[in-house]
């Protein structure tokens, strides 16, 4: 059995050596693989694990890099002019299973050229992907394969894909100062504005909650006994949350038929402001329009001394010590009183 065997196709040389498992191209080692099914696979897997803009850089980053050895190895040749590198990427490339590339509109001095890309196997894998846009690689590895011929970055542009219906896809090249690695960091950031905006709106979400969360039990009303409600005041009152204190005690209380509001101010001692004693007046004056008594329970020293620099009078109000007292108090009102 002959383990051993080459043959020449479009002066290109391939070789098998069975025993060893090896298969050259040219006299370096190569790798055959069936490009509609095993290939396909391996891109989806990229796409699968890394995303799809994270993939489309991924393969533009290594066509382009491979691109850079391509326009190497040509380079290397003695004798070989660009021109005469263009025409044998050609030849090379159909024997190798990588499709019909012309190179069209070469211009060394302005270092532009075309590239008419047809059945490609790029195109073949993307066309069994059920794709609607074509990939990056083989216009990037044209990128890079003339980057190297002539020594200075080439980019690219899609005219249109063969996979929109044209009957070859057709990329222009040009000097440029996009790069591989400003596409990496131009993908980098943009993961991280996707992530930060991710956590802004996470944020925004649980400040909502804990806002809404605030909003229930900060100034709870609580019905003790029969006509009676107790509010504590607990914490600092801004504006937004005195009105808030206020709306949602007065649409309450009609609820439990209050004669009489208790207003807790034990909670907020040591943040008591001439802003909270005129939160306190309003709230009584506005409970009164509606037939509900206030009482005060918890007025400290302190409290007494801000209430009287403030010039607010709250002596209309029934002040007490203890919430038992208040209470009491309330009860007391309507000749009532706990046993």
């Amino acid at each position: 059995m002959n383990t051993k065997s080459a043959i020449t196709v479009g002066g290109l040389n391939f070789e098998w050596e069975l025993a060893e498992g090896r298969f050259l191209f040219e006299g370096q080692e190569s790798v055959l693989f069936w490009t509609a099914s095993a290939m396909k696979m391996f891109f989806d897997s990229i796409e699968e694990i890394s995303g799809k803009d994270a993939a489309y850089v991924v393969l533009e980053t290594t066509g382009f890099r491979q691109g850079l050895v391509v326009g190497e190895y040509f380079q290397e040749m003695k004798g070989v002019s660009i021109a005469d590198a263009a025409e044998l990427i050609t030849n090379t490339y159909a024997s190798a299973g990588w499709g019909l590339a012309e190179i069209k509109e070469l211009n060394e001095e302005a270092y532009t050229l075309e590239v008419h890309l047809k059945n490609s196997w790029e195109h073949t894998i993307n066309m069994a992907q059920g794709k609607e846009q074509g990939g990056s690689f083989l216009p990037a590895h044209y990128a890079g394969i003339f980057s190297s011929l002539f020594k200075q970055n080439i980019w690219y542009k899609v005219v249109h894909y063969q996979l929109d219906g044209f009957t070859e896809t057709i990329i222009q090249y040009f000097p440029s100062e996009q790069t591989i690695e400003k596409n990496i960091h131009q993908l980098s950031r943009m993961k991280e504005a996707e992530k930060i905006n991710e956590l802004e709106r996470l944020v925004d979400e649980k400040t909502q909650e804990l806002n809404e969360m605030i909003k229930e039990i900060s100034s709870p009303l609580i019905p003790v006994l029969e006509d009676i409600v107790v509010v504590p005041l607990l914490g600092t009152y801004d504006e937004a949350r005195a009105e808030e204190l206020l709306v949602k005690t007065l649409e309450n209380m009609p609820k439990h038929k209050a004669k009489y509001l208790i207003l807790d101010l034990t909670g907020i001692n040591t943040n008591f402001t001439q802003h909270a004693a005129m939160l306190i007046e309003k709230l009584g004056s506005t409970a009164s329009l509606i037939g509900t008594q206030t009482i005060l329970m918890g007025i400290s020293a302190g409290m007494s001394m801000t209430i009287t620099d403030s010039a607010i009078n709250l002596s209309k109000f029934q002040c007490f010590q203890t919430l038992q007292h208040g209470i009491h108090y309330a009860l007391a009102q309507n000749g009532r009183s706990i046993m």
